[in-house]
């Protein structure tokens, strides 16, 4: 099967850049007036626009921008890399992986609550640490799991794909998307955080039930599998689980307890991006001291998570870069009236429906939920000021289009690595996954609608 080769996500993005300096030539120059909101943030008048003197940007700044543009970004960037090393320096011990292969191995019996559950876990892993990479290392123990119970790679590589697809999606604490969109809104770190979770369970919840059903037809005929040919030739080896000690145990514990002091924080109001790196920045170097680690080996641990989150800081920093020029050409207000324009003749609902879609789609062109976020909620905010959309609900488009969409799209590099560790063919894939994400995209559309129905906020 071929496939259209989609340019990198930097050349897409600085194509981007281009194209926005090549407009600030083209499009009338205007601005809207802003005032403070209760709640300290800047916010759109939408009955104040008006045109102005064009300003173009000059085409020197090509690439003085990029500079500038990872300056301005700078906060985001380096909250990304020390949350990236942090966690790194927790996987270097070893006590999530064994920690999830203990459960799956105490419930290997019990498929009925075995899939749902090690799905919730690693539900919970893409919800907190954006867990995408490391979901790799999983693939081959939930194709033997799935293979164990009857089932086939294809029930396998959903388990632990799909799983961590709903926690991404849910974001309920996840710093990589929610949290970098958050902070470009303007709206309070992990702020929202409860309706995300009801939002994680049900995804969980809906892929489950089809997962669960695909397996116990492939377990009851196995001509039934999508991927029967590969299960008729397999010889694939058994997995190797790690023993789980009390080193393990400990370790867990830190992270339990890291992660209720954040909740805590976000609870009370005084959860930074400070407080954040520093409390994850506390829970890395407790786990890999309690994990075993030598100093050396946890500063080679964090340098290891930072340069797996390097892509994801860099891109933000890039993303931004369009915002300056929109800026510097005094063409951002004039995009966001146009746009807005078109929205403000619409339904909320169904505006806030399109929002969600948009990201939906975007995120084939922009496989990375940072630099999308970077790149979209610039103009996503403001317009959700106009059209009566609040930037709680236009942070959710986002997360739920960008996290959904990163296990459909074969422009995601996570999901081919996937597949090519699994050894399933993307039109299977997608023959399997098709149903499930429909029914997300429906339950997405539906949790926006009711979000502007519950003034979803602060704001």
């Amino acid at each position: 099967m071929k496939y259209i080769k989609v340019p990198h996500a930097f050349v897409l993005i600085y194509s981007i850049v281009i194209l926005a300096m090549a407009l600030s030539y083209i499009i009338p120059a205007g601005e809207f007036e802003r005032h403070e909101n209760e709640n300290g943030t800047f916010v759109v008048d939408g009955d104040s626009f008006r045109f102005t003197e064009q300003t173009p940007v000059e085409w020197t700044e090509i690439f003085r921008v990029i500079p500038a543009g990872m300056m301005d970004a700078g906060s985001i960037i380096f909250l990304i890399f020390l949350i990236g090393g942090a966690f790194g320096m927790i996987n270097g011990t070893g006590a999530i992986e064994s920690g999830i292969s203990k459960v799956v191995s105490l419930l290997e019996d019990r498929e009925i609550i075995l899939i749902p559950l090690t799905m919730l876990i690693f539900s919970l892993g893409g919800a907190t640490f954006g867990m995408a990479e490391s979901t790799l290392i999983f693939i081959p123990m939930g194709i033997l799991l799935a293979r164990s119970l009857g089932m086939d790679a294809m029930t396998g590589m959903a388990i632990v794909a799909l799983g961590a697809a709903s926690g991404f999606a849910g974001g309920f604490m996840n710093i990589f998307t929610v949290g970098v969109a958050q902070e470009i809104a303007e709206l309070p770190l992990f702020s929202g955080m409860f309706y995300r979770i009801i939002i994680q369970l049900t995804f969980v919840a809906i892929a489950s039930f089809f997962v669960y059903r695909y397996g116990k037809r492939v377990q009851h005929d196995k001509m039934k599998s999508y991927v029967y040919a590969l299960e008729q030739s397999n010889h694939q080896e058994a997995y190797s689980f790690r023993t789980f000690t009390m080193r393990h145990a400990l370790v867990l514990a830190i992270i339990l307890a890291g992660f209720a002091l954040i909740i805590y924080g976000v609870v009370k109001g005084w959860s930074t991006g400070t407080d954040l790196a520093a409390i994850f920045l506390a829970m890395g170097i407790l786990s890999g001291l309690v994990g075993g680690n030598t100093p050396n080996m946890i500063a080679e641990d964090f340098i290891k998570g930072a340069k797996e989150v390097t892509f994801g800081a860099l891109i933000v920093g890039l993303a931004r870069c369009i915002l300056l020029i929109l800026e510097d050409g005094t063409i951002i207000d004039t995009v966001i009236y146009a746009v807005s324009s078109v929205l403000d003749g619409l339904p909320a609902t169904i505006a806030a429906v399109g929002m969600f879609l948009t990201q939906f789609i975007l995120n084939f062109f922009i496989p990375s939920g940072s630099g999308q976020a970077a790149t979209t909620i610039p103009l996503m905010a403001p317009i959700g000021d106009i059209v009566g959309i609040s930037r709680q609900s236009v942070v959710l488009a986002f997360q739920m289009g960008d996290g959904l969409s990163n296990y459909l799209f074969p422009t995601s590099a996570i999901l081919m690595a996937g597949l090519s560790i699994a050894n399933i063919p993307y039109e299977k894939w997608l023959r399997f996954v098709w149903p499930i994400m429909l029914s997300w995209v429906v339950a997405s559309a539906l949790f926006m609608v009711i979000s502007l129905w519950i003034n979803y906020g602060p704001f």
